[in-house]
């Protein structure tokens, strides 16, 4: 099922839950657009790789790993792969000269070489300067991306981009790569060294009345 046919089924519970996700993967794709825009990035980042024109490179929160390309054109489009290590993806494209808001709620066709997703569910993100969507797909796509020449994107009859995907399969096996490194590692331990001393004996208790006397 897709996801936007999925966002049609739920109930309205659900579809809010949805927007909180959608409001945590934009702000954690803000932070790694921001940081893969830079030039220097793949010779100073020990953690991020490059692959051919792609640069591979763990998310912050170590959940997962991104895929990103820069196109030189008109607005410098961007384009970005993100894949957790639960299987879980988002695409995200971005472009300066794109006149889409924050949370715009749209419907655009995506083409690959080898498959295709007709009025597809996407939302609207703003990140370094540059406006675009962000959406997610089937655990197959990063499979099917590796193995395309082309990512066109459309709304309607309008085209939005045309990128060539050349590199993509040697680019989503370092992302693979990068994402199982992740889901290797122990989960960040908790701070025992932390002080207990603010800690009050009963943090539930009724907070004292103004002009109170201490006894």
């Amino acid at each position: 099922m897709t996801l936007q046919r999925w966002i049609a089924c739920v109930d309205r519970g659900m579809r809010a839950m949805f927007w909180a996700i959608v409001a945590a993967m934009a702000f954690s794709l803000a932070c790694a657009t921001s940081a893969s825009a830079r030039d220097d990035v793949p010779s100073r980042d020990a953690a991020s790789r490059t692959v051919g024109d792609w640069t591979v490179a763990p998310s912050k929160d170590g959940k997962g790993c991104f895929l990103t390309r820069e196109y030189d054109r008109p607005g410098g489009t961007t384009l970005l792969l993100g894949l957790d290590i639960d299987g879980t993806n988002r695409l995200v494209v971005l472009n300066a000269n794109w006149s889409i808001k924050p949370k715009d709620q749209l419907e655009l066709n995506f083409r690959l070489s080898n498959s295709s997703y007709p009025a597809h569910f996407a939302v609207g993100i703003a990140s370094d300067g540059k406006q675009g969507v962000v959406t997610s797909f089937g655990a197959k796509f990063p499979s099917l991306f590796a193995a395309s020449k082309i990512l066109h994107i459309s709304r309607g009859e309008v085209p939005v981009e045309r990128l060539d995907l050349d590199g993509s399969d040697a680019a989503v096996s370092a992302l693979n790569d990068c994402v199982d490194d992740q889901r290797a590692k122990p989960p960040a331990a908790a701070d025992a060294t932390a002080d207990p001393d603010d800690i009050p004996k009963d943090p539930f208790a009724p907070a004292p009345k103004r002009g109170a006397k201490k006894k």
